[in-house]
């Protein structure tokens, strides 16, 4: 008689199979993101100055004519944003097309002053006198000459402070391009806007990003500093007109607030710039590739 043994149990254990590797969510990116030290630590700092500054006005029992407390200034806020907002987004028209001005103009400007080394000495040093006159002396001549339409001479002076940035830094990011490359560019025949197009634009790439990143703040500058001297008023009123007429009015808390917002909506341009930047660069320039050490 055969026995048949009992059979044994496999010493194969099933594997639990687990999921392939999947990309992270935007969720677990954002909560990366927030717990990071780029962001932990502004925030630390921005706590402690607000306590800071708290502390400051209740002990030296200063008035809020002098100097309002963060609490007054953050219920101010609150309370104003329906007058305050509308005057903001006015400014932030005049900043956006002061900047798409300036990004346009200086681009092309900086492609000029590339194709020929004379027409950049003849004209670079025109665009620099533009950066250094103080916009607060020409402001008043703009506006008269083009007193008929007010938010026109506004996106003038604000693009004539963020002009020259995007111009010198394009230009020096498009005269930097690898002259080995250049020269293999014309022993293969390449054309000068092959050549351009090709080589010198991706090399000047993230130079022109970095003068954006300037720009973005100096057009808010320009359109605030714009709105000051032209001092508008009525409905189409910017930020700047509020900030006036609180100061006027001894409205210091308002004031403050209308601060606050502008400084915000210059951190915020600068961010998405950034971020932006970030993005374009992020495969292949060393300045955006994250790296473990």
């Amino acid at each position: 008689m055969v026995i048949k043994s009992p059979k044994r149990p496999s010493t194969q254990a099933k594997s639990t199979v687990l999921p392939a590797a999947t990309p992270q969510s935007w969720r677990w990116r954002l909560g990366q993101w927030l717990l990071s030290p780029d962001v932990l630590a502004p925030l630390v700092v921005g706590i402690l100055a607000l306590a800071l500054w708290d502390l400051a006005v209740r002990l030296l029992e200063l008035p809020p004519y002098l100097l309002p407390g963060p609490i007054l200034v953050a219920q101010t806020l609150v309370r104003e944003w329906p007058r305050l907002f509308p005057s903001l987004l006015i400014t932030l028209q005049i900043t956006l097309a002061a900047f798409g001005a300036a990004t346009l103009s200086g681009l092309l400007i900086a492609i000029l002053f590339t194709q020929s080394k004379w027409i950049e000495r003849s004209l670079f040093p025109y665009a620099v006198i533009l950066q250094t006159t103080p916009i607060v002396a020409i402001a008043p001549l703009i506006i008269i000459w083009l007193r008929n339409d007010t938010f026109a001479a506004l996106v003038v002076c604000a693009w004539i402070v963020a002009f020259f940035p995007i111009v010198s830094n394009t230009t020096l990011g498009l005269n930097s391009a690898d002259h080995s490359l250049r020269n293999l560019f014309e022993l293969y025949g390449a054309n000068r806007w092959q050549t351009l197009w090709y080589l010198r634009l991706p090399s000047a790439l993230p130079y022109f990003l970095g003068g954006l990143r300037i720009s973005g703040g100096l057009a808010l500058i320009g359109a605030v500093v714009a709105e000051f001297v032209a001092g508008t008023g009525g409905t189409r009123s910017g930020i700047a007109y509020q900030i006036l007429m609180s100061s006027y009015n001894l409205q210091i808390p308002r004031m403050f607030a209308a601060l606050i917002m502008t400084t915000t909506l210059g951190v915020l341009i600068f961010v998405i710039l950034t971020l932006l930047s970030d993005f374009l660069l992020r495969h292949w320039h060393e300045s955006a590739i994250r790296r473990e050490n």
